[in-house]
């Protein structure tokens, strides 16, 4: 996460120095006579209720623990917490304080502010893509453990194990535990590719059905056409190599890069797309004049 460069200079600073609290690590200073400071508990009383707000401005570590003591600081709140990776806020409240008069404090400390529910799905969003993300790691890891163990031993064999250990796995192979074997590796990778890779599924459809050949479009119909080959392969009489191991590597790679690469997880792309498309017409509609000499 980038440093803070704007210490004491935005509008949170000034209302963290205003209640006494230290804008450099976001929590009021604490007496040398008094007690060792341990963690922070919150203690939320049960009429309390809950808010959640999606923010633009809390870009650091520093900002979001100071965010956190200054509402925290508020009469008549309980617990805050900040997630800036998120751009969340979470508020326990009384009741008696409206979601209107936070969402102004919020805009006061000089945060941007979604209206509606923008701030419950983009962490529902966030914590989706998570999910994806530990689906397609924890079952890639599942269907590659066996391929290395069994498998590409048979397939590479100077690389691995000795010619007897080899010859034993290929009657491993040739038995009928074989299809046992394959049904799990099948699951296995056919579970991740539909879990993780649904968003993308889904878009590919929609794609198809307005006629379109859209990248997620290639990337589902290759995935599905190995799967297809290699269940032949597996179950039927097919002569062909399994290969529900790329399938999991496609599925690992893709959402790893999707959640961690330029894509950002909580947001569709194609709603960017549109977003974007709606942005060009109204500048074209809205012509700029230029005054001051162009300036």
């Amino acid at each position: 996460m980038p440093a803070d460069r704007r210490r004491h200079r935005t509008d949170l600073d000034a209302a963290a120095r205003d209640r006494g609290i230290d804008p450099s690590v976001g929590h009021r200073p604490v007496d040398a006579s008094g007690p060792e400071p341990g963690p922070r508990v919150a203690r939320v009383p049960e009429p309390h209720v809950h808010d959640t707000f999606s923010v633009d401005g809390i870009d650091t570590d520093r900002r979001e623990r100071l965010l956190e003591a200054v509402l925290a600081d508020r009469e008549s709140v309980s617990a805050v917490s900040a997630t800036a990776r998120n751009g969340t806020v979470g508020i326990h409240h009384a009741s008696s304080l409206s979601r209107s008069d936070l969402r102004g404090t919020l805009e006061s400390l000089g945060l941007v502010v979604d209206a509606g529910d923008a701030a419950f799905e983009t962490r529902r969003a966030s914590q989706f893509a998570s999910a994806r993300v530990a689906v397609a790691v924890l079952f890639g890891l599942m269907v590659a453990t066996p391929y290395i163990a069994v498998l590409y031993p048979t397939r590479v064999e100077w690389l691995f194990y000795d010619p007897v250990t080899v010859q034993y796995l290929q009657s491993i192979l040739d038995s009928q535990m074989a299809t046992h074997f394959f049904v799990n590796l099948g699951a296995l990778s056919g579970i991740a590719f539909l879990v993780a890779c649904g968003p993308r599924i889904r878009r590919a459809l929609a794609a198809l059905a307005a006629g379109r050949v859209t990248p997620d479009a290639a990337f589902v119909g290759g995935v599905t056409a190995l799967f297809g080959y290699s269940t032949l392969a597996a179950f039927t009489g097919f002569e062909g190599t399994v290969h529900y191991d790329l399938v999991a590597y496609a599925v690992v790679a893709v959402t790893l890069w999707t959640h961690f690469g330029v894509v950002d997880p909580a947001v569709d792309p194609t709603e960017n797309r549109e977003a974007t498309v709606e942005a060009a017409s109204d500048a074209d509609e809205d012509p700029i004049a230029l005054t001051d000499g162009g300036r």
